[in-house]
């Protein structure tokens, strides 16, 4: 399997598309639902699963929270946390993933935030990027160092954020319990 986040839409013939399909398809056989809350992707990784036929099986809804402050209101992250550390943090993505499976009501929550450039942000270098999956006795976060353009950074997100819930609910022998 190609590294999380090492490459982009497309290249090395994978597309979001058949990962987003083999998630929905693993979430479908548990009869899990699926929530995304997205910052950086901004809709990218629901796109990828929307485009997917039959998905309004799986796929409760996505929550494009791109401003900070969203992140606390519409997906109960800590205010301090942000506060502290910015929204680009590991324990922010958690909360995000948490948060959405609650907004949603969905079983699996997904979720994404991160430096798509140009500027730096947080004091987080461009490509620098959290992804995490959060469901039953599931909290799993993944940092992703991803180079190239915004688009590029934007992609390789999307892909490595599809990648790592599939592989996540695929293995689950591989998921840190939470309590």
């Amino acid at each position: 399997m190609i590294p999380l986040g090492a490459r982009a839409a497309g290249e090395d013939g994978a597309e979001p598309r058949v990962t987003a399909g083999e998630l929905l398809a693993v979430l479908g056989l548990r009869r899990w639902t699926l929530g995304v809350a997205e910052s950086l992707t901004g809709g990218g990784v629901t796109s990828a699963l929307v485009a997917v036929p039959g998905t309004s099986a799986v796929l409760r809804g996505g929550i494009v929270a791109y401003a900070t402050d969203l992140k606390a209101g519409l997906l109960g992250v800590d205010a301090g946390l942000l506060a502290e550390r910015g929204a680009v943090d590991p324990d922010v993505a958690s909360q995000m993933a948490a948060g959405v499976r609650i907004a949603t009501g969905a079983d699996v929550g997904i979720s994404t935030t991160g430096v798509a450039g140009p500027d730096p942000q947080d004091g987080n270098s461009p490509g620098v990027v959290y992804i995490a999956v959060s469901g039953p006795g599931i909290d799993q976060v993944r940092r992703l160092d991803l180079s190239g353009s915004r688009p590029d950074v934007i992609a390789g997100a999307v892909a490595g954020a599809l990648e790592l819930a599939l592989g996540t609910i695929s293995d689950l022998s591989g998921a840190v319990a939470k309590g």
